[in-house]
């Protein structure tokens, strides 16, 4: 992955594209700063999962940022947010849609034998181990949720 991103990196600087290299180093800086505290905690560097995870929350950031800029009427804001969002987008799994969640969760549901609200937990493990950075877990928990009520 960070080979992929180094590439990107470089063509985007060869298309002088702007937005883009920004973007580009953002995520670079975030991967570099995760190495850097694993490495004074005695840790590996970061691996291809927590690469996804930092992509992911990255995402999270800029959909919340351009929320905000948009209920203030910063249009021109929001939609800087929103381009940066599809290009992190790039590097990463494509997502479920709603129908395929919606199967997913139905799929944990029978495949854990879950009954009640107190079986959540192990049916968003067994999504979490399927599924890794290919859905919003927090929609899916509201689906598994509403499957046991």
């Amino acid at each position: 992955m960070r080979e992929h991103l180094s590439d990107a990196l470089n063509a985007a600087v060869k298309n002088q594209d702007k937005s883009r290299i920004s973007t580009l180093r953002l995520i670079n800086a975030a991967i570099k700063d995760r190495d850097i505290s694993n490495r004074t905690a005695g840790r590996d560097p970061v691996c291809e999962e927590d690469v996804r995870q930092i992509l992911s929350k990255m995402i999270k950031q800029r959909e919340e940022s351009a929320r905000v800029y948009e209920e203030n009427g910063r249009l021109e804001l929001a939609e800087q947010e929103r381009e940066e969002i599809a290009v992190i987008r790039e590097f990463l799994p494509a997502q479920l849609d709603t129908g395929e969640i919606e199967r997913a969760c139905r799929q944990a549901v029978e495949d854990t034998e879950s009954k009640s609200l107190r079986d959540v937990g192990r049916c968003m493990n067994k999504l979490k181990e399927r599924y890794q950075g290919q859905m919003d877990f927090g929609k899916a928990s509201t689906v598994v949720k509403g499957l046991l009520r």
